[in-house]
């Protein structure tokens, strides 16, 4: 959707349907922009040493057939982002998250198996409650040494982001990776 001769504002945030939007305005037309918003979480061993991963193996229609992740997905229309978090904990893991951190945001353009642009706000679960399950319908649960988890198949954006959230900085990151044919094709971050 598109408009022209609109000067008065440089960017507006607005909710939109299911997506929060932000519309980008500059001298010449309006761009919407309604990323999926989803929340991703690394749940962390006891001695932080190791965080939860699941390798997802078990659909071979799966985008992310093959790879690790952490845990998480969309948000729903009536949650908000911690609410996201811990309901996708509980279905993916089955545990209660206790100490949550928000670790950064990372507005991932062109991500999606159809090149939808995701936005992602990215947790670090420090505690928890219950036994985590060994898998679920997308594919086993392993807990990943964190000095290691570089060796394993992922995402090619993954190797640039989890750094920062494993590091000792405690200020948030927010970061920008765009996607090209499943591969990212810049990253730039902040941290606040």
């Amino acid at each position: 959707m598109v408009f022209t001769n609109i000067e008065l504002f440089e960017c507006l945030y607005f909710y939109y349907t299911d997506h929060y939007s932000i519309v980008i305005i500059n001298s010449d037309e309006v761009e919407m922009y309604t990323p999926i918003l989803a929340a991703l979480g690394y749940v962390l061993s006891i001695d932080g040493s190791k965080t939860l991963l699941v390798h997802r193996t078990k659909r071979k229609d799966d985008h992310h057939y093959g790879k690790y992740n952490g845990l998480g997905g969309k948000m729903e229309r009536d949650e908000d982002i911690v609410a996201c978090l811990t309901r996708e904990i509980h279905e993916e893991a089955g545990i209660e998250a206790l100490d949550i951190v928000l670790r950064g945001t990372i507005n991932w353009r062109g991500f999606g198996g159809e090149g939808e642009d995701w936005f992602g706000f990215i947790f670090v679960i420090k505690r928890f409650s219950g036994t985590p399950f060994t898998g679920n319908p997308e594919g086993d649960l392993i807990w990943q040494p964190i000095e290691t988890i570089n060796l394993l198949p992922m995402w090619e954006g993954d190797r640039f982001f989890l750094p920062l959230v494993f590091d000792e900085d405690p200020r948030v990151f927010h970061g920008h990776m765009p996607y090209v044919d499943g591969r990212p094709s810049a990253w730039h971050y902040t941290r606040l």
